[in-house]
């Protein structure tokens, strides 16, 4: 419920500052005296857009504060999920800057407009005559249904499966299609992947290719220098070995003699050894020297389909080729892969498509066993409103399709007298009627669900003398299990309330002012009276003021 309301440099109200009770609380006041004023504030409490137009004083910030007391409304939920301060005692506030900036505060905490919205919709519930219209709503009248019904529980789980159906459904099509569209590449992306995989590509296997190609393609003039450089290294008498050997022997004669020629000695041996290691190494590479066509050809085949391959590819080694051999073994595993994703899916839809049919069918069997307890007490508290020949005809017919909260299609025809057609409500209720019916859904979810802070703005409008008194009292009746505020000009109404507040407007100093004062036992009577017979008082009216209060 809410507890206090404080407005600073609103529209017409310079400053405001009000306590509330629970029950039931009534507020008055002369058409333009600021009830609009009081509900716009409200308005932006709740997390209503607001303008520079909402300053009374341009050059100041406009400052609306609302205490509510939540801890009947369990929202603890709400406040952990959006990371704020949970209080019993939960205060909003609102500014308005004068560059048109807003700001929202829950608990001192700054959240954005649509956190606002998303609490405010638990804590009060504004109903006009114009908002009666509501009722010819189909998800309206579901919400009415269900409350009775108790179906919440059921139709979050079905909210929920539904979600994650839908995920499924929309992830399929997605499969599907890029199946369908990889088709015709897949195809071609296999052929390519068959012709890498039949070349056997290694790392590095190009570059060898390409020596032994050289080899054997050279192979004579290879022969041929390697012999001419072992005779000159091996030759008797005058090969390089041979007089590098008498160097060696000359130089061991005199090492003895002095550091420089053992030097010499060193270095002679050193080349001996290395010429003599080259000398073997061109031994071993002439007895491998083969002349071979054969070879020669398989290799100049494999080295020319690596060339093509490369040309296709657009590449210029064969580490690159791997690699898009790679991406196409990729590509053709995830075609594989969506296969089987597809299958999954197509089984987890059906799956939850089961279990969706199980949790409609709950619903609409619950809803069957609500809609004449509905009916019933419709009828019953019209009939008290003067609407004593109201009927409903009210049907649920299973369809195939999902909807939001089921699969359910509604039906809720009504006729207001005998002898009538039923008909669509807002087409055949007038507006009296659509009052007096609000008032009775809201009598009636009062009894099944947790109402926030209800607020009746005129609802009461096409209706006098025993019928009002008649919604007075319902609404005195409401006001036993939660928190009722009513906007109205009757007195039958007004009378009612355990608590009277007036707006009232004045002019101070050429500035027009909006208040709202809590009406003391005298001042309600007097306002009472000048509702039943206008500014000037008389003493049946005072008379008549207080029979109603009693």
């Amino acid at each position: 419920m809410i507890s206090s309301l404080s407005i600073k440099n609103y529209a017409l109200i310079e400053k405001l500052s009000i306590d509330f009770s629970n029950g039931f609380s009534i507020i008055t006041g002369e058409t333009g005296a600021g009830k609009s004023i009081i509900l716009g504030a409200l308005g932006l409490v709740l997390g209503k857009r607001a303008d520079l137009s909402s300053l009374k004083n341009k050059e100041e910030k406009c400052v609306i504060e609302a205490n509510f007391e939540i801890s009947k409304y369990n929202l603890l939920p709400f406040f952990e999920a959006n990371d704020l301060d949970y209080e019993n005692d939960t205060i909003i506030r609102r500014e308005i800057l004068p560059s048109g900036k807003s700001r929202a505060f829950i608990n001192d905490s700054p959240v954005n407009l649509q956190e606002l919205q998303e609490l405010g919709v638990h804590l009060i519930d504004i109903h006009s005559q114009h908002q009666t219209q509501e009722l010819s709503d189909e998800n309206v009248q579901f919400e009415i249904i269900d409350a009775i019904a108790n179906n919440q529980s059921a139709i979050l789980d079905f909210q929920a499966l539904l979600k994650s159906y839908k995920s499924d459904k929309t992830k399929l099509n997605s499969l599907l299609k890029k199946q369908s569209d990889s088709a015709k590449e897949q195809e071609y992306n296999t052929f390519l992947l068959d012709e890498l995989v039949s070349a056997q590509l290694k790392s590095g296997e190009q570059e060898l290719l390409e020596s032994d190609f050289e080899k054997l393609n050279n192979v004579e003039i290879i022969k041929e220098s390697i012999d001419k450089s072992l005779a000159i290294a091996n030759e008797e008498q005058i090969g390089v070995l041979y007089n590098l050997n008498e160097i060696k022997v000359s130089l061991q004669k005199i090492a003895a003699f002095s550091p420089d020629y053992q030097s010499l000695l060193e270095r002679t041996t050193s080349l001996k050894i290395e010429l003599d290691d080259i000398s073997e190494e061109l031994n071993r590479c002439s007895e491998k020297l083969v002349n071979d066509p054969e070879q020669l050809e398989l290799i100049s085949q494999k080295l020319q389909l690596i060339y093509n391959l490369q040309k296709k590819h657009q590449v210029s080694t064969v580490d690159e080729l791997i690699e898009i051999q790679t991406n196409l073994e990729n590509s053709v595993l995830e075609l594989g892969n969506i296969e089987g994703e597809i299958k999954e899916l197509t089984f987890s839809i059906v799956q939850k498509g089961t279990a969706l049919d199980l949790i409609s069918e709950e619903i609409h069997k619950n809803r069957e066993v609500s809609i004449p307890v509905l009916s019933n007490q419709l009828i019953s508290i019209l009939d008290t409103l003067g609407m004593p020949n109201a009927r409903f005809k009210i049907a649920i017919n299973e369809t195939s399709s999902y909807f939001a909260n089921g699969k359910d299609e509604l039906q809720f025809l009504f006729s207001a007298n005998k002898g009538t057609d039923f008909g669509i409500l807002k087409k055949v209720a007038s507006g009296g009627e659509m009052s007096r019916i609000m008032l009775a859904v809201k009598a009636i979810l009062a009894q099944y669900s947790k109402l926030p802070t209800l607020i009746f703005d005129e609802i009461d409008t096409g209706v006098s003398g025993e019928i009002a008194n008649k919604m007075g009292e319902i609404m005195k009746e409401m006001s036993r299990n939660m928190q009722i505020f009513a906007i109205t000009h009757l007195p039958q109404i007004a009378a009612k309330g355990n608590a009277h507040f007036k707006v009232s407007k004045s002019t101070v100093n050429e500035d027009t002012q909006s208040e709202l004062k809590l009406l003391s036992e005298e001042e309600r009577v007097v306002e009472i009276a000048q509702m039943l017979s206008g500014t000037i008082v008389s003493d049946s009216a005072l008379n008549h003021a207080k029979a109603l209060l009693n």
